[in-house]
């Protein structure tokens, strides 16, 4: 048995309160503040976990009857009986009062704080966002509260109207009592009355069911919306990677509107007939009609909002005007719908994205300074037909390209232009300008850079092979550039149509340089407002020789073949001994497609030439002014013309050093030139000085190029090559001997002898000067002065564009008369066929050229303009003078 304190046989002292666990203060405490307890204290009730708040570190004995004396300073057997641990059957709570007690709850409270830091974290994290959402709660407390008020009273004005009723009923009830007679009938009355009185109970239960269920429906998305604010907040406070609820109902609202063309119109529809459910509904409510009284009555509302005047009751009218509020937003969005719907639909059709419906129609891609000329020149075409359909389809606006063409001022003879914008990389812009039912398909290449231009014009064309309803015509391609033609020809395969615009425009450079007047004889055949070339089948043909069928046409002129046995093949100017077989397609040149058939062979004389002459070529010095793209190959073709020893000058600012390295990137080879000599000079074509240092009176032909370093404008390249030739025009004519017993001598000429044109004009007859014009406003204006032989320009290509668009066959014709080896157009002096005083028609010339294997196709008169291709009359003999000169189309020498 333990030894205890000699007072601990003494009873304990008797309790002073009721919180009999708490111990008698300690004597170094205030009397106060032992009676009273603090707060921060735990509560006295006895904890069924005494050890489970305190670590085992801090344990300590209970304290003994002996620690309740209020000596401070207790015996040592008493400090001894305290150290002993007590048993652990008698545990006792330690008193939180004592100091040390709350010494050591302070430091394990700050243990467990440093231990757990990432505990507290999140909680501070949190206080943001949960002191955010308390506004909220308590706007939507507010409004839930409004609404309640707003339910109360409508509930007060249901209920006194039922009192009144109530009363008015009493009221008739008394007033019936007095006047019944008898007790029968005031029974009979009685259950009357009740009766209707429960008739009417379930009926005005079944109105306010309809009034809570109008105003929940109409809160609950108000509700629902908070609701997901408030879920999605919570949940990006916890993962701020994850998207909001709302933002992705909005996306999903968003793609609902933006997927389905009827989104609007529907939404629009459901919340008009949301609208009036509701607002019938809550009229059910207030009113005593029907439901389907006050449907129709919540209708009129919608429909008229200035219905609701005649409302009687704050209940009635309350609603009416909420209805008529609604009705007219509804109207305001249905007058939105509306308007933007027709907005849109015209603003469709003004900037041409309406589908085209047509069928058999020209379809060009692309816009250039070449389109007027393209359209004018289809439009000729078409006049035959009655006119036809062109569809223009470019990345512009489709009032500037209508304003452009109506700029232009030509007849277009019927044919009707559709202007579309789009581009023509898109199928679905293809699609809507009909590219499956076009009978020819024109591409125009853009202006600027060539390899641009080009790849645009490639990537095109692998667009146009993509539809996949094919195409039924054929595809026009315009390339800048010919080191392209091989990869377009590539992708496009047999539905493409090549033309190079710079070769083209260069090799008809070199042949109107060495023959003047040519230039004007390849417009007439190339456009469609004289005589051009036209390939057709003529069964009744079929075993004649060749020779008998260039006379078989009066109206048309036969120069080639297309041969079936050879798979299409097109031969110009064959042999004599050709006899047509059956498939083979005649060649000619005519005026139109319609004005030409075959007629029995005429009596003509044949003869024979006057003597074996030979054409002799001389050597001849050309000056180039200016630098092309491709001005390696106008240098090899014109290797290919001209006599041994000739000369060709180069003037332009291109370094000498550098022009060597140009050329031989570009594919020249100075080995086989045999047959000119290159002279550089190095120098500004524009400048006056720079023009004096060449002997510009010596040249035979003189070719202003559009130079290179301007090109990919049209207007600045054409005031270069403007100023150049009046230079040029102007210093020959100050070096000219006696100008003034020339002046007389000029042919056609309307200035004075003293003026600075008249001198140009004079100069002129000693060199020849082919001036390349990129715009034709400008060559028209150069054309009427007269102070250059020719003027090449964009307009010849747009013709060429317009011929194969039409016949995609006349692109072999062409290739040929532009090609290197082959056929030529050439001009020829009359002696080399006519006897000095010798008459003959024109059938007989064309016979005479056949023994120099040559097909005459027309002439020039001597102190004529211009040439006649396939003249009208060829039956009728004539004297020919020996200035007369034939067109013919003959083998290169």
């Amino acid at each position: 048995m333990p030894l205890l304190d000699p007072d601990s046989s003494s009873p304990p002292p008797p309790a002073q309160h009721r919180d009999w666990f708490f111990p008698p203060a300690p004597p170094f405490l205030p009397p106060s503040r032992a009676r009273t307890p603090r707060t921060p204290f735990p509560s006295t009730y006895r904890s069924s976990k005494p050890y489970s708040v305190y670590s085992l570190a801090d344990r300590r004995p209970p304290p003994t009857p002996r620690s309740r004396s209020r000596s401070p300073h207790p015996p040592p057997e008493q400090q001894q009986q305290q150290q002993t641990p007590p048993p652990p059957s008698a545990p006792r709570r330690r008193d939180p009062r004592y100091a040390g007690v709350r010494r050591d709850d302070a430091r394990s409270t700050a243990a467990s704080e440093k231990a757990a830091p990432a505990t507290a974290a999140p909680v501070h994290g949190r206080k943001p966002a949960a002191s955010a959402i308390t506004p909220r709660w308590s706007g939507m407390l507010s409004a839930a509260v409004i609404l309640l008020c707003l339910a109360s009273l409508l509930r007060r004005n249901f209920s006194l109207h039922d009192q009144v009723y109530h009363l008015q009923l009493a009221v008739a009830t008394a007033k019936l009592q007095s006047c019944i007679i008898g007790s029968s009938s005031d029974m009979s009355d009685n259950n009357f009355l009740y009766q209707d009185d429960n008739i009417t109970m379930p009926n005005r239960s079944l109105k306010n069911f309809s009034l809570l269920i109008s105003l929940s429906v109409l809160y609950a998305p108000l509700v629902i919306l908070k609701y997901i604010d408030l879920v999605s907040k919570i949940r990006s406070s916890r993962d701020s990677e994850e998207v909001p609820i709302n933002k992705r109902f909005a996306y999903r609202v968003d793609i609902f509107l933006s997927l389905h063309p009827y989104a609007k119109p529907l939404v629009l529809l459901v919340a008009t007939l949301l609208l009036i459910a509701l607002g019938g509904l809550a009229l059910y409510g207030v009113t005593d009609d029907s439901l389907t009284d006050c449907l129709w009555l919540s209708w009129t509302f919608v429909a008229d909002s200035g219905n609701h005047a005649n409302a009687v009751g704050f209940g009635p009218k309350l609603v009416s005007v909420s209805i008529s509020i609604g009705g007219m937003l509804v109207f305001a969005m249905m007058l939105g719908l509306v308007t933007d719907s027709i907005s849109e639909k015209f603003d469709s059709l003004r900037k041409g994205r309406s589908e085209v419906i047509e069928q058999s129609h020209t379809l060009i891609l692309g816009w250039s300074d070449k389109l007027g000329s393209l359209l004018n020149q289809i439009a000729i075409a078409n006049e035959s037909l009655g006119g036809g359909t062109i569809v223009v389809m470019a990345e512009r606006d489709k009032e500037e390209m209508e304003a452009d063409i109506a700029k232009m001022e030509f007849d277009l003879k019927g044919t009707a232009v559709i202007c579309r914008s789009g581009s023509p990389l898109i199928l679905a812009d293809l699609k809507k300008v009909s590219v499956s039912k076009a009978r020819a398909i024109v591409v125009l290449a853009e202006e600027g850079n060539a390899d641009q231009s080009d790849a645009r014009a490639l990537r095109t064309v692998l667009s146009l092979t993509g539809v996949k309803e094919g195409l039924r015509g054929h595809i026009v391609v315009e390339l800048s550039d010919l080191d392209n033609e091989v990869l377009v020809k590539l992708v496009g395969g047999d539905l493409v149509e090549t033309v190079v615009a710079h070769d083209v425009i260069g090799r008809l450079m070199i042949q109107c340089a060495r023959q003047p007047g040519l230039a004007q004889i390849w417009e007439d055949i190339l456009g469609f407002e004289n005589c051009e070339f036209y390939i057709k089948r003529w069964p009744k043909l079929d075993g004649m020789r060749f020779e008998d069928v260039l006379i078989s046409f009066p109206d048309a002129v036969p120069c080639g073949i297309k041969v079936a046995s050879y798979g299409g093949k097109i031969i110009l100017n064959p042999d004599d001994c050709y006899v047509l077989q059956e498939g083979d397609e005649v060649i000619v040149i005519a005026e139109d497609d319609d004005t030409y058939a075959p007629a029995p062979l005429p009596k003509v004389r044949r003869g024979y030439l006057p003597k074996d002459f030979v054409v002799p070529k001389s050597p001849e010095r050309i000056l180039f002014c200016g630098w092309r793209r491709d001005i390696e190959d106008m240098i090899m073709v014109l290797d290919a013309f001209l006599a041994p020893g000739s000369e060709l000058w180069m003037f332009n600012d291109v370094p000498e050093v550098d022009r060597e390295r140009k050329l031989i990137d570009g594919g020249l080879d100075f080995s086989r030139l045999d047959n000119i000599t290159l002279v550089h000079r190095e120098g500004n074509a524009v400048i006056r000085r720079h023009l004096e240092s060449l002997p510009l009176e010596s040249f035979d032909s003189i070719l202003i190029l559009a130079d290179e370093s301007v090109e990919d404008s049209a207007i600045q390249a054409d005031s270069r090559s403007l100023a150049t030739l009046l230079l040029i025009r102007d210093i020959q004519a100050k070096r000219l001997p006696c100008r003034e017993a020339m002046v007389s001598n000029v042919s056609g000429g309307t200035f004075s002898e003293g003026s600075w044109i008249g001198e140009m004009q004079q100069a002129s007859v000693k060199s020849v000067i082919i001036s390349e014009i990129l715009d034709p406003r400008t060559k028209n204006l150069l054309s009427m002065s007269k102070i250059s032989d020719y003027v090449l320009s964009n307009e010849l290509v747009s013709m060429a564009l317009a011929m194969v668009a039409e016949d995609r066959q006349i692109n072999y014709v062409l290739e040929e008369l532009f090609a290197e080896q082959g056929n030529e157009m050439q001009i020829r002096p009359s002696d080399l066929y006519l006897r000095d005083e010798e008459e003959l028609n024109f059938f007989e010339v064309i016979l005479r050229a056949r023994q120099r294997k040559e097909i005459v196709i027309g002439y020039r008169l001597e102190g004529a303009e211009r040439a006649i291709i396939n003249p009208t009359d060829k039956v009728s003999r004539r004297r020919w003078s020996p200035k007369d000169v034939f067109v013919v189309i003959s083998e290169k020498e």
